[in-house]
């Protein structure tokens, strides 16, 4: 089978696509014939040796597919041969096969393509546990979502008017913006030519924002910080812009606030239940409308390496996919 490796930690135009041989699952796997894998901010991260998991060399970026079962372990027994399905696989999905854990696959719902499959499962798991579980965010609350033009921005997003939010959409450029608005956005900041605390101020007539959905890091976090409502919750996503920032506690005092880690793909296998949970609802939404994963661009596998590049220069919008079939 075609894969893209990674030999050497270094930058995406240093990786290559090779034939390699067919993963052997083990008896909790499903063997995936892959027809498309959602890139990733973590897959910009792996590739260089920055991310929490360091696979051993050689070894396929890409976190999540979309595809059918082609085999099934033993101990696996809600999955079939043929199904079509969603999976998370930590690495390896930018290859026409992967082995994955069963408790990691779950069906694909009616109505959905490989395509919008592949973007789902990261961005969607991540927000809906970030809005639900971390911040317990109640319709009328006024959210804030930074990077709002970016996969799990654009998710928290439609997520966020889904549970009866008031969405504040924030993103570097007004084309970004457009794209939050069509999403469901109330209102936009574009931060690069306004200040982010003063246009906060002034959309919450002083009072701040109940909860920050934060991907970014970096000054953005520091201005956000400074503007959150009393007991409002911040919600550390990400840190996009290569900064961690670090936080004045005091900040937190004042407000009555809470800084609130997000690690979903913890809480998937800490709380397994919770997580289907999640799932049945985004499904649901999904069906109703009410979700509309935008996928940017696709890319064949042979481009794979700049699908990757995109996301690490910030050029992308919403998903974007590389294609296997």
């Amino acid at each position: 089978m075609k894969a893209l490796l990674c030999k050497a930690f270094g930058p995406a135009d240093t990786l290559v696509i090779e034939d390699i041989d067919s993963p052997q699952i083990k008896k909790n796997e499903i063997l995936l014939d892959v027809h498309a894998a959602g890139v990733n901010f973590p897959d910009t991260l792996i590739i260089e040796g920055k991310y929490q998991f360091k696979p051993p060399f050689p070894f396929s970026p890409g976190g999540e597919a979309a595809g059918v079962v082609a085999q099934v372990g033993e101990k696996v027994t809600h999955l079939k041969v043929g199904d079509r399905v969603m999976a998370l696989t930590g690495w390896g999905s930018f290859a026409e096969q992967v082995a994955v854990p069963g408790y990691n696959v779950l069906p694909m719902p009616p109505g959905m393509d490989f395509n919008t499959a592949a973007a789902f499962s990261m961005t969607y798991g991540t927000s809906m546990h970030a809005l639900k579980q971390r911040a317990n965010l109640q319709p009328g609350e006024t959210l804030l979502v930074l990077g709002a033009s970016g996969g799990v921005g654009l998710a928290a997003v439609e997520i966020g008017k889904a549970m009866g939010a008031r969405v504040i959409a924030a993103a570097s450029a007004a084309e970004k913006l457009e794209i939050a608005k069509s999403a469901g956005a109330d209102e936009l900041i574009n931060y690069t030519d306004a200040n982010l605390k003063e246009e906060i101020k002034r959309l919450t007539n002083g009072n701040g924002v109940d909860v920050i959905y934060d991907p970014v890091g970096g000054d953005l976090f520091d201005q956000a910080i400074r503007s959150i409502a009393w007991n409002g919750r911040l919600l550390v996503v990400g840190f996009a812009s290569g900064r961690i920032p670090e936080l004045p506690v005091n900040l937190a005092l004042l407000k009555g606030a809470s800084v609130v880690g997000v690690f979903w793909g913890s809480f998937a296998q800490r709380q397994p239940q919770d997580n289907a949970a999640n799932f049945q609802q985004l499904f649901a939404w999904f069906e109703e409308g009410k979700l509309k994963p935008l996928v940017s661009k696709v890319y064949p596998l042979s481009e794979a390496g700049e699908a990757i590049d995109s996301l690490g220069q910030r050029k992308a919008v919403g998903k974007v996919v590389v294609s296997l079939r």
